[in-house]
Order: C-alpha cells, then structure tokens, then sequence
C-alpha cells in the first residue's frame, strides 16, 4: 500500500502492550498424487487500541505457524491515526484497495462501532469507539481490511493541516 508511513523499530518497542485480533484463517488445497495437502493463511490485525493498528498476513503448512507469521507481520506494519477526545475518526474518509472500497464516517459519542468483521477488528485495535462505516465492492476480508488501513491513513487532525498549510486558525 502505498503512501502508507510504517512506524519505526524504535517506536514499536516503546509501545507498552500490543494485543492481536485473528479476521480470517483461509485453508487452500492442492491436489497430489497421494491425496490433498492443505495449507493455511491467516490474516490478523494488531493494535495498542490507542492510536496505533497495523495488518499481519502470514502462510503455513499448520495453522499455528500461520498465525505466528501473521503476529510477525503485523508488528512490522504498523501505522498511527489520529483519533479524537470523543473517541472517533476526525473527518469522513474513502479509500480502496482491489474491488474493496470502504468509507469511514465520524459519530457522535455513544453510537458505537457500526461495521463488518473485518473493518470493525481494525477500528476496535485502533482504539475508534464511535464511527459508522459502509463497504461497497468486494466484501474479502484481506482487501477489506487493506483499504480500511488506507483510509485511516489518510486521516490528518486540524493540527496537522493548520502545520501544513502555514496559516492560524
């Protein structure tokens, strides 16, 4: 994903608790001459639930292998968002990835996570309270979950604007 600023190694070893979030386990099969042999993909989201959410894609002939991997991934490419006081995103955003486009929309205190499986595991590790999302397109779980990074990458507060632009608000 491009455009995408990962934290630094440095920056992830301050981070006091990293918790996990299993989305998707895909078993994929290929037939052999002896039969069937299986392997799997997990797709896991990581996050601080404070600001921080990253997405770990890991493959392997058993399933706890796979999530390790996934765990690994996830560590690596992890980004931060800005979330408000109020516990929400601060401006309506749409990103896509794939067929996937979601949108993420701010809500008032009180509403909730209002979201699929997969765009809700990412709002819940970013530690977004209150937001209403929609999903067009392609409902996979891995291109879900990589266009609802990018929309939160996307995000800038009113600071980081006012910084950019130069001017007092």
């Amino acid at each position: 994903m491009e455009g995408i600023r990962y934290l630094d190694i440095r920056e992830v070893e301050q981070l006091s608790t990293l918790s996990e979030v299993l989305v998707r386990i895909n078993r994929c099969a290929v037939v052999v001459k002896g039969g069937r042999r299986f392997s799997f993909a997990a797709l896991q989201v990581c996050g601080n639930r404070d600001g921080v959410v990253g997405l770990g894609y890991g493959k392997g002939p058993q399933v706890p292998g796979a999530l390790d991997k996934a765990a690994r991934d996830g560590r690596k490419h992890l980004i931060r968002i800005p979330v408000t006081d109020g516990g929400t995103i601060p401006h309506e955003v749409e990103a896509n990835f794939g067929a996937s486009r979601v949108r993420l929309i701010p809500a008032s205190p009180g509403t909730g996570i209002i979201a699929g499986a997969s765009v809700r595991a990412v709002c819940e590790m970013a530690g977004i309270k209150n937001v209403l999302t929609k999903s067009y397109g392609s409902t996979n779980p891995v291109n879900s979950v990589k266009a609802t990074l990018a929309a939160l990458a996307q995000l800038r507060t009113r600071e980081t604007i006012r910084d950019l632009r130069g001017v007092e608000v």
